[in-house]
């Protein structure tokens, strides 16, 4: 990223403050190694329309050999919310090409692609990041359940607040992130991932208002090639005994969930195998 140059003394009615703070932000977020949009290094004059308006959407993707396992997918969900939120199309190969270009010649990353619009302009930009690469973590996760429920939540947008406070307030508690369920207790999904049950011998999804994440659906078609039976059905707090074990997914992939609330889950090592399994069976597609 470079620096966009600024005035040596603050013309009248600025905030040195607050840009500084922003300039900060763009240039030392922890963990970014690059960021980019529409292909050249972010400028903190750029930053400022996706830094104040949080009006966007956005795909992350891990990144291996300049390999993603479930390209079409991700390139496939920022086109429909494109469509959904500014009314045109994004080209896929346009989105590979921003994301090659920040990548230079890195071969791993965690890749995060956002899409936003100023009003004057007649598409949509890119803002590409790049980020150290990351696997799941090896313990199981602990939830704990918070009444919420994302607004479009069939949409991956920039709007992350509430989830960002639920998963703080988990972690301060002792848990390792929130589960949001609905005013019904339907569990829904986790702040940032998608959960599954192990129900007798099939996973179970829950059905609710969620987002399809692409680990997901890379599961679901995997595990039904493999004979591996699956329903979609209502999942509540209250069906949690009856359930013998649980996992969450999300871009790094796959991790067992051991505690939601103060019911504890065994980690099935069974599940487990099949899950990583099925999910390392997955091809890589290049960029």
């Amino acid at each position: 990223m470079s620096r966009a140059p600024g005035p040596r003394h603050p013309a009248p009615g600025a905030d040195p403050a607050g840009e500084l703070r922003l300039a900060s932000l763009a240039v030392n977020t922890p963990g970014v190694l690059h960021a980019e949009i529409d292909g050249h290094p972010a400028t903190v004059d750029q930053l400022l329309l996706p830094a104040t308006v949080n009006y966007g959407h956005v795909t992350t993707m891990q990144v291996r050999n300049r390999r993603v396992r479930g390209l079409a997918a991700h390139l496939d969900r920022l086109d429909a919310a494109n469509r959904e939120l500014f009314g045109t199309g994004l080209d896929g190969d346009l989105v590979r090409r921003r994301v090659r270009h920040a990548l230079a010649a890195r071969h791993d990353a965690t890749v995060r692609v956002s899409a936003f619009q100023p009003e004057d302009a007649p598409t949509s930009s890119l803002l590409v990041t790049v980020r150290p690469p990351a696997d799941p973590p090896s313990a199981p996760r602990r939830l704990r359940s918070v009444r919420y429920q994302r607004p479009l939540p069939h949409l991956k947008h920039v709007g992350t607040f509430a989830q960002l406070h639920h998963g703080r307030q988990a972690r301060q508690d002792g848990f390792d992130d929130a589960l949001l369920v609905g005013q019904d207790d339907l569990v829904t999904e986790g702040t940032v991932s998608n959960i599954g049950f192990l129900a007798g011998t099939e996973v179970r999804w829950p059905e609710a208002p969620a987002l399809a994440g692409v680990t997901e659906g890379l599961l679901v078609a995997g595990l039904t090639a493999r004979g591996v039976p699956q329903h979609r059905r209502p999942v509540r707090l209250a069906d949690l005994p009856g359930l013998s074990a649980a996992f969450v997914t999300n871009s790094r992939g796959v991790s067992p969930v051991s505690q939601i609330d103060d019911h504890h889950f065994p980690v099935d090592p069974d599940l487990m195998r099949t899950l990583h399994h099925t999910y390392a069976s997955v091809p890589w597609d290049r960029l």
